[in-house]
């Protein structure tokens, strides 16, 4: 079970409420964009006004929707580069952000700026790549978000706790789009005793 981050307002703060960024990280499998639409259907549920954006290089499920693996979807806009956001996002009470790992890195810039502008950013992305390097931005999306939550996936080999996404083709591209023909997520065991073959 998640707690969702809740900022009660202070007697002595100013009316209006600061921004704050959430990250959701993990391999893939995890449910990462799953607990994303969780939080942004929550919003949207008290009425705010929520804005949603996925790289438009990720078109696995759906062209614009962002879509889990458990076929859950939310409407989104997709764009190719993290400072359109600024154009689209303007007074949004919420933005959420999927696959962030494959933005430009002026996404984390692009998160900071929507943050002190008042937004509840929500990010989710892979923190790791087919490698178990940290991937893209994440890291630096990590270190500067109040709230970052690890989820985790089970292991396609032994049952266990995965954290890492085992590709399962030998190609070595950076970003390989792919679903479980392409993937499994693993524990750190078994992710390096496949590295081994």
């Amino acid at each position: 079970m998640f707690l969702e981050p809740t900022l009660k307002r202070h007697k002595y703060q100013p009316e209006h409420q600061s921004g704050w960024i959430e990250v959701i990280c993990g391999s893939m499998f995890s449910g990462k964009t799953e607990e994303l639409i969780r939080r942004l259907n929550r919003a949207l549920i008290a009425k705010q006004k929520v804005e949603i954006f996925k790289p438009a290089i990720d078109t696995r499920y759906n062209i614009e929707n962002v879509v889990s693996h458990n076929e859950n979807t939310i409407r989104s806009t997709p764009i190719n580069f993290a400072n359109d956001m600024m154009l689209l996002a303007g007074d949004c009470d919420v933005v959420g952000i999927d696959e962030a790992q494959f933005f430009d890195e002026q996404i984390v810039e692009v998160c900071i700026r929507l943050a002190n502008n008042g937004s509840r950013v929500i990010v989710a992305g892979l923190d790791m790549d087919f490698a178990g390097k940290p991937f893209g931005s994440m890291p630096a999306l990590m270190s500067i978000a109040e709230f970052v939550t690890k989820v985790h996936a089970i292991c396609a080999c032994c049952g266990g706790v995965a954290s890492y996404s085992f590709r399962l083709s030998s190609s070595k591209e950076k970003v390989l789009l792919g679903e479980k023909d392409t993937y499994e997520a693993r524990c750190r065991s078994c992710f390096n005793e496949g590295l081994k073959k």
